[in-house]
């Protein structure tokens, strides 16, 4: 493909001379291939013409098609029509629906996380949910595209959701209308004199929007917050690019992350340009399981290059790197073609990004009976390139002492969110043995 781009098409075949014939090992493996091939179109011709009703091709080679790309791992996909449809306007981040990232897990729908400031997060819904009916009808068995679909229609239409939650005795239903979901990936607020940065999305306006945040907090404070607490919490990920910019604007040098092929030497890195818009005051960074791919991205760039100090749970795991390729006017070949590693050379593959100081998030009451759905949770998932075991670790029954209070405790403290209230109270004490920050900088 390389040659093929520098050569016109007289020297590319002059070059073509000049190539071996395929030596015996080579050929083996295309009878083998050839011989694979001609398997599945007996197959192929026997459904077409002896299947009980009559099948479009179309459907037999779509169907084809998922599932030699599901036989991979859990997020190579082909998309055309309105699948299509929906994965661009996700990554322009504008789209309709409930706004929940869902997997298939034994014919089950399953909640990986839900969007904030859509339906499914403000109706309560969480991940490690099942929804096992929607409006009524028995979701088991179903595919995942066909879950997906019945969930999408016009804004202002309704529709049943039964869910079932570990923890709970009974089934219970969750009304929602659906809406013309236009995420705004960054908030931000100021908390005592902390500036808070909500990022929920990395899609293509993230990175812009996280230094306009920078700089309206250095405004809304005169130039002089204590720090910066940077929530990513069901953060499912989106573009690598925008988890570069955001990671950026925290750094001033250093490698943010890399991407591996798989080739050795097929290795890609990016890097950090002069100019912390966070001037290097604290940095709080909060994850859980539903931070996913460019939010581990950002969480383990801050964590690795000592930029920031990382709350909460450990994160989902999803290290690896899919390439959008155009197949037509409209489709597209989703595939995985790269695992990505922090600056220090981790692989967060099925593992995730560990807290530097783990936080449960005590306000949710639910927390301890909710499983929590990571990548490894996945059929098919990548397996990671890094073994660490922590079963010592994780085998520590004894109780945190600062971790002891209950849900309606909290609550009669006025306290919502238990682990952004500690990340908050954590960067106080930071900022606390931090040197005077500087006047606002731009870049």
């Amino acid at each position: 493909m390389r040659f093929a781009k520098l050569l016109p098409p007289f020297a590319l075949v002059g070059a073509l001379a000049f190539v071996p014939t395929a030596t015996s090992q080579l050929a083996a493996a295309d009878t083998d291939t050839y011989k694979e091939l001609e398997t599945f179109m007996s197959v192929f011709q026997r459904a077409r013409s002896s299947y009980v009703d009559k099948v479009d091709d179309h459907v037999l080679i779509k169907g084809a098609i998922d599932g030699m790309l599901a036989a991979l791992d859990p997020h190579s996909a082909y998309a055309e029509g309105a699948d299509f449809q929906q994965t661009k306007a996700t990554t322009d981040g504008n789209y309709g629906g409930l706004g929940i990232t869902v997997s298939s897990e034994d014919g089950a729908v399953k909640i990986v996380t839900p969007t904030q400031d859509t339906p499914a997060w403000r109706a309560g819904l969480k991940s490690g949910d099942y929804i096992t009916h929607l409006d009524g009808e028995l979701l088991y068995g179903s595919t995942l595209d066909e879950a997906v679909e019945k969930m999408r229609g016009a804004p202002g239409t309704k529709i049943k959701l039964t869910i079932v939650r570990p923890g709970r005795d009974k089934p219970f239903d969750v009304q929602l209308t659906r809406e013309k979901i236009e995420l705004k990936p960054v908030k931000w607020e100021v908390k005592d004199g902390i500036g808070y940065i909500n990022i929920n999305s990395f899609s293509a306006q993230t990175g812009a929007a996280t230094e306009s945040a920078l700089m309206s907090i250095d405004k809304a404070t005169g130039g002089r917050p204590l720090g910066y607490v940077v929530d990513l919490r069901s953060n499912p990920g989106g573009l690598l690019d925008q988890a570069v910019s955001v990671s950026d604007a925290f750094l001033d040098r250093g490698e943010i992350v890399s991407e591996r092929g798989r080739e050795k030497t097929d290795i890609d890195r990016f890097y950090a340009h002069p100019g912390d818009l966070a001037h290097g005051l604290p940095v709080v960074v909060l994850i859980d399981a539903g931070t996913a791919s460019a939010a581990e991205i950002v969480a383990g760039a801050l964590q690795d290059q000592r930029r920031a100090l990382v709350l909460g749970e450990r994160s989902f795991g999803k290290g690896s790197v899919q390439t959008v390729m155009p197949m037509s006017a409209a489709s597209v070949l989703r595939l995985t073609t790269a695992r990505y590693y922090t600056p220090s050379g981790r692989s967060v593959q099925a593992g995730g990004i560990d807290p530097d100081i783990v936080v449960p998030q005590l306000s949710d009451p639910d927390y301890k009976l909710r499983p929590r759905l990571r990548e490894a949770d996945l059929r098919k998932h990548l397996l990671s390139q890094t073994k660490v075991d922590d079963s010592i670790l994780e085998d520590d029954a004894n109780p945190d002492p600062r971790f002891t209070a209950t849900a309606d405790q909290l609550k009669a403290q006025g306290v919502k969110d238990f682990q952004l209230d500690y990340a908050l109270k954590t960067l106080k004490r930071l900022a606390a043995k931090a040197p005077a920050a500087p006047k606002v900088a731009t870049r």
